[in-house]
């Protein structure tokens, strides 16, 4: 069983953390599946990949775009594992297939109360199945702090 990371998002958007976060999966060579909430969420994180940074941009791609076996970030509405990624990014309160993967990022808007409640949900849920958990705030410096 890999590691879930729970990301409790209160001072920056996903749209600000994804990106960083798979930046440092590509940087770790690693492949990436981001699980998004619908198709219409596929197509906007799509977009966000290609403008995050200005001059800077991540190599991905969805079904739209097909060659998923190239694509070493593959962004879905689905469960499907088409470009063998080794960690899954889980948004939109998704849940998805995570004995499947060596790393899962469940990250989750802390300004959302029904998406707090559904974390500490899905937190039980794989605690009681043995999973190996980890909790990352926000610090007001705008890093990370590994609690609990």
């Amino acid at each position: 069983m890999g590691e879930i990371a729970f990301y409790h998002l209160q001072k920056s958007p996903l749209e600000r953390v994804l990106p960083r976060l798979l930046e440092k999966t590509l940087a770790a060579g690693k492949r990436a599946i981001v699980m998004a909430g619908s198709e219409e969420r596929v197509e906007a994180l799509n977009l966000l990949l290609w403008t995050f940074g200005g001059n800077s941009w991540l190599p991905h791609g969805s079904a739209k775009d097909g060659n998923a076996d190239e694509q070493p970030v593959w962004l879905t509405a689905g469960e499907d594992n088409p470009n063998g990624a080794a960690f899954l990014f889980l948004t939109d309160g998704r849940d998805g297939p995570i004995d499947a993967y060596e790393r899962c990022f469940n990250l989750f808007d802390g300004n959302d109360a029904a998406a707090v409640q559904a974390a500490r949900e899905r937190w039980k849920t794989y605690k009681e199945a043995g999973h190996t958990l980890t909790y990352w705030q926000q610090t007001d410096a705008g890093g990370w702090e590994k609690k609990g």
